[in-house]
Parts: structure tokens; sequence; C-alpha cells
């Protein structure tokens, strides 16, 4: 599609890739190596994958992580985030995986990590 960022994405952008993904670092990082992970192939969202796709996207996720902890040894833990539709926050309408590194004391009480992406309910104590 020519209109989709993922699709015409700037190679100089591209920290790796493998047959079926595409790998780069999100330009709005929410933590420092933030990486995004989608696929070559034009989807909607992680429902429209297929079992080969589903299959290479964990060895990409498994790869990411070795490659973000052998470049910083600070980082302690991963949120790992898919915004499916509009409602959920999707914005760009190709599916892709946050990959977010996070580090101890990067928030005051990390407890409840993803439930936070409704305001109030991540604290469930």
């Amino acid at each position: 599609m020519s209109d989709c960022i993922f699709c015409g994405i700037q190679e100089e952008r591209v920290v790796s890739e493998t047959s079926l993904f595409i790998v780069v670092r999100d330009l709005f990082p929410v933590s420092h190596l933030h990486t995004l992970i989608f696929p070559k192939r034009h989807v909607g969202t992680y429902f429209d994958l297929d079992t080969k796709e589903l299959s290479e996207l964990n060895d990409v996720l498994q790869q990411q992580r070795v490659d973000i902890l052998r470049n910083d040894n600070t980082v302690s833990g991963f949120n790992i985030g898919i915004n499916v539709g509009e409602d959920a926050g999707q914005t760009i309408s190709h599916c892709h995986v946050h990959l977010i590194p996070r580090r101890k004391g990067d928030t005051p009480n990390p407890q409840g990590g993803v439930r936070g992406v409704i305001a109030g309910k991540q604290k469930y104590k």
C-alpha cells in the first residue's frame, strides 16, 4: 500500500530484517531502544497473521530481546504490546508489535504493567 508508512519504510531506519519481518526503532519511543516489529506483508492486525508469520514473529521477538540486552545492561524487563483496532489505540493500519525495554525505577510502581493502557486500571490491589 503506497500510503502505509511501514510498507514504504526507509531503508536507513531498518535495524534488522528476516524473510517475513522488518525491525525498526520507534520514532516516538516510550523508552530507549523501544522497537517495532512488523510483517513485510501488509496485514491490518496481529489476528491477520498466518501461522508461518506468527512463528517467525516469536523468533524475531526473542532475537530482539537478546540484542537489546546485549546493547544495554540497564534493561531489566520488557513490555510487549500490540494495538488491534482504533478503539485499542491502533493508529497505523499495518500490524506491528512494540517491544519496550524497561529499567528499574523508570516508573515509581510498575505493578500492573500493561493494565495501565486504561487510566486508573493499572493498580488492582
